[in-house]
């Protein structure tokens, strides 16, 4: 499975979790409504706040975890894309020179 593949994976299933948490946060405040412990304009002020709360720590949350993987990756030795086209051109370079080198001992 590709790097970024797994990378992908994980972030989707961030993405996946604070979506459940915005939706439980929701829930949790229409039941205080219903309750009457809060009005309606509190509960969509708690709402709004942990949800602007939840996207702002998100993206450093995603940074984190990018780096994590990234540093976990290179301790098990995994080469980055980087190094991989390089080694692929350098033996696409070698495989030229090895068929020039064929068809000269040919002729």
């Amino acid at each position: 499975m590709d790097n970024n593949d797994w990378l992908k994976q994980l972030l989707m299933i961030g993405v996946g979790t604070t979506s459940l948490a915005a939706e439980k946060i929701k829930e949790v405040s229409e039941q205080w409504v219903k309750e009457g412990k809060i009005n309606p304009d509190q509960a969509k002020g708690i709402v709004d706040d942990l949800l602007q709360q939840i996207q702002s720590d998100q993206s450093t949350i995603q940074s984190q975890i990018e780096r994590q993987i990234r540093n976990v990756l290179q301790d098990l030795g995994v080469p980055k894309q980087s190094e991989m086209d390089e080694l692929r051109g350098r033996i696409d370079r070698l495989e030229r020179q090895i068929r020039d080198l064929e068809n000269k001992s040919w002729r």
